[in-house]
């Protein structure tokens, strides 16, 4: 695999950090991994003797299977860091646990924090690459990533597709990976949300379009992403009821006859069914949810790949 752009030992702290170029030649990289997931034998020795450690003091199911699955994929060692039943628990501070897991061999890790910018820090205590499995509401780039491939996969290009993302924009770090991404890909966004679920000058930061009606978000879209509504964000009296947003907000088949025919449906996961995106569409023939999934792992091979220099 020729790798016109080096990435080797950079990290993926968030896709400001990258070009529209270098995103296009991690989805022509993720297209070769996914194309050997489709094998019977999946498993291929491309990073024997490395070692990757998952970091993750948020509790996952997609981010950190996939991840896992793609280390093990392209035959690296991991090592599963669990924060409940580690040292933390006794008081040790997170650059003591770091520099004592580097000092067993570690060559990359990935990480996945309630503060934003543990990434920066762990690369700073270490100087190995990381990548950022989420961190607060500031970014989650290889969700981004894999959204962008599941439209890039069906359509070809991102240039001039219409993409609504609608939910709770305000506690989202998915959407704010996206927006950067897709936005250097040439597609133009719309986000959508309740005025008290969405933060203010996104238009000024992002070059998105700002909807607080869905009719108007959907109309003409070519990909449709629902966002799950953080359900203890109710406790803050952010919008009236579930009932209330589900009836001006949730994903249906009357709200989709907006978008275009042959819009795709997309969701981050974990979905809540019946808030804010109903099982008819969910479960549809436009969605690539699971696609989604799928693509996760192609993704993090990748990335893997890529930043840890290695060779077909």
């Amino acid at each position: 695999m020729q790798n016109e752009f080096n990435f080797v030992n950079r990290n993926m702290f968030d896709l400001d950090d990258y070009s529209a170029e270098e995103i296009y030649q991690i989805l022509e990289s993720a297209k070769v991994m996914k194309e050997i997931n489709s094998r019977s034998y999946k498993k291929i020795p491309t990073l024997r003797g490395k070692t990757v450690c998952t970091l993750f003091f948020e509790n996952s199911t997609r981010t950190l299977m996939s991840f896992e699955l793609a280390a093990h994929r392209l035959s690296a060692d991991v090592v599963s860091f669990s924060a409940n039943t580690s040292s933390l628990s006794k008081g040790e501070s997170l650059q003591d646990t770091v520099l004592t897991l580097d000092a067993m061999g570690i060559d990359a890790y990935i990480i996945r924090h309630s503060y934003a910018g543990s990434p920066q820090m762990v690369y700073k205590y270490t100087g190995k690459p990381v990548l950022n499995g989420g961190d607060g509401r500031h970014a989650h780039p290889t969700q981004a990533l894999l959204d962008i491939y599941s439209i890039w996969e069906k359509r070809g290009n991102l240039k001039g597709m219409k993409v609504a993302i609608v939910g709770d924009i305000a506690h989202s770090r998915v959407v704010r990976s996206n927006l950067i991404g897709m936005k250097k890909l040439g597609a133009e966004v719309t986000v959508c949300a309740p005025r008290t679920l969405m933060p203010g000058q996104m238009e000024e930061i992002y070059g998105c379009k700002v909807e607080y009606d869905l009719k108007k978000a959907l109309t003409g879209a070519d990909a449709v992403m629902g966002l799950r509504m953080q359900l203890e964000r109710q406790k803050d009296g952010l919008f009236p009821s579930l009932e209330e947003y589900t009836k001006y907000y949730s994903l249906s088949k009357e709200t989709l006859k907006w978008a275009k025919a042959d819009a795709l449906v997309m969701h981050p996961g974990p979905m809540n069914r019946g808030i804010e995106i109903l099982p008819e569409i969910a479960d549809s023939k436009q969605s690539v949810i699971l696609d989604q999934v799928t693509n996760g792992v192609a993704i993090r091979m990748a990335l893997l790949f890529l930043i840890l220099g290695g060779q077909a």
